[in-house]
């Protein structure tokens, strides 16, 4: 009767270690090499950059509503961007032909957005300038819509308006001191120029558009 041979399975251990080193060591270099890079945005061999797999990695998204309150936070408007400067002079307070006040405005369609910038040269007391920013409507025959958007004294403002209805958008302007001054303003967005003598703008005032 044959005994049967015993089987050593110490030497069998070695190269199952080896294998599983070697499957261990390949899954840390497809990690760091390649996963690292794509998934997490971390490239420390350098790899995913030489090779373009770092491009393949975003942070993570925080959805935004695209909205600024109840409108749209971009908008697409049916006309041309411009840019303009004017140039309003006033007389000294209590000019007889009442030139130490005006009004000026633009043509705004509702929702229409212009950004400005006005200062008065000049003046030494801010109190001494008196505004007021406002629109109306102008169409013959119906009941005038209009919005007040500030008033105050002060020789310079600077801010944005989205015309909250078609009209004519623009200031009052009042000088109280006692020297002739001249209001430079400047705007830029979607509107268009008064013509002399129209609603908005009767006194005349020209625009010079900045190209």
């Amino acid at each position: 009767m044959s005994v049967p041979a015993k089987t050593d399975t110490a030497l069998g251990r070695a190269p199952l270690l080896a294998l599983l080193g070697g499957t261990a060591a390949t899954a840390l270099l497809i990690t760091v090499a390649l996963i690292l890079p794509a998934e997490y945005g971390r490239d420390p061999l350098g790899i995913g950059k030489a090779t373009g797999i770092d491009r393949l990695w975003a942070p993570p998204e925080i959805r935004a509503a695209a909205s600024a309150g109840d409108a749209a936070a971009a908008r697409s408007y049916g006309q041309a961007y411009r840019s303009d400067i004017v140039e309003i002079p006033l007389a000294a307070s209590g000019d007889p032909e009442r030139g130490d006040e005006i009004e000026y405005k633009v043509r705004m369609k509702k929702g229409s957005t212009y950004i400005y910038s006005w200062d008065v040269p000049g003046i030494a007391d801010p109190e001494e300038f008196y505004s007021e920013f406002h629109g109306h409507t102008v169409e013959d025959g119906k009941a005038m819509t209009v919005a007040e958007y500030r008033k105050s004294t002060g020789t310079s403002d600077h801010g944005s308006l989205v015309a909250p209805f078609s009209g004519v958008h623009g200031w009052y302007l009042q000088n109280q001191s006692l020297k002739p001054v001249t209001v430079r303003l400047r705007l830029a967005g979607f509107y268009e120029i008064i013509p002399a003598g129209e609603p908005g703008n009767e006194a005349g005032l020209e625009a010079r558009q900045v190209r």
